[in-house]
């Protein structure tokens, strides 16, 4: 009586499959990762010019009845210090942030009206204009 002496065992061809079907998923995770914390990081950043928008039209316009020449955490008080920093750790209008404020139309440090804009990773550039004037 001969019995099968020889083990059972995946072949080369069929471990090299296995592995680039395996490669080939960590690559769409990795990308699909990539791209959630992009929308993540634009996502902070609307926030954060939402809340300095909404820092200058209801609070320093209406208090002041004219717009900042220039904004950071001594002119906007009321919101939290960090929103002027951007996702990349970058302050406002500094070189390379994401975030910058324009204000136009300005004599004596008192403008009509500005720009506030924020570069976004997946969209067009979110931008917020004065809403008086």
């Amino acid at each position: 009586m001969k019995s099968n002496s020889y083990k059972k065992a995946f072949t080369v061809p069929e471990l090299l499959v296995v592995c680039a079907f395996a490669a080939l998923l960590l690559i769409l995770f990795f990308v699909q990762k990539s791209n959630v914390d992009a929308m993540n990081r634009d996502e902070k950043r609307k926030t954060a010019i939402n809340a300095m928008y909404y820092a200058i039209e209801e609070g320093f316009y209406v208090q002041n009845k004219y717009y900042p020449e220039t904004i950071s955490e001594d002119v906007l008080t009321v919101i939290d210090p960090q929103l002027f920093t951007d996702p990349d750790g970058l302050y406002i209008n500094s070189d390379f942030s994401s975030y910058s404020y324009e204000g136009t139309n300005c004599k004596d440090s008192k403008c009509k009206s500005y720009t506030l804009r924020a570069q976004l990773e997946k969209e067009d550039d979110y931008i917020k204009r004065n809403r008086n004037n």
